[in-house]
């Protein structure tokens, strides 16, 4: 299992280059719609708020209905969205991103990474 953030300053935790060569997957329950614009809507599951459930369990009751979350995602999203496939590694898909926008390497894969991360942390996506 990868993960992002890089190798911490004490030694420990993944590495740069390792998180790079993960490979994004979209979660189980994510559905996407590409809208007229070009753009792309994604419907996902909300996480379970931890603390909610916990209290429920107290309680001896669970949650029944799963939350549906909705995020519009712009062009550049939308892109880096559409890259994801589940074969494309991050770097793969900094490597076209910046292609494509002409953009410094090292500006893309800031760009692309802090989407990545942001997906994961919504449990949209996960890194393998």
């Amino acid at each position: 299992m990868c993960a992002f953030p890089y190798k911490t300053p004490s030694g420990t935790g993944t590495t740069r280059e390792d998180s790079l060569r993960c490979i994004p997957e979209k979660c189980h329950g994510v559905s996407e719609t590409l809208m007229e614009n070009g753009d792309v809507l994604i419907l996902y599951p909300e996480g379970a708020n931890p603390w909610v459930s916990r209290i429920l369990s107290w309680m001896g009751k669970t949650e029944d209905r799963v939350r549906m979350r909705k995020l519009q995602l712009d062009a550049l999203g939308s892109q880096v969205w559409q890259l994801i496939n589940g074969d494309r590694t991050v770097l793969e898909i900094i490597d076209v991103f910046a292609r494509s926008h002409q953009l410094h390497h090292r500006e893309a894969e800031l760009s692309v990474v802090q989407f990545v991360r942001e997906l994961g942390r919504r449990q949209i996506v996960f890194l393998k």
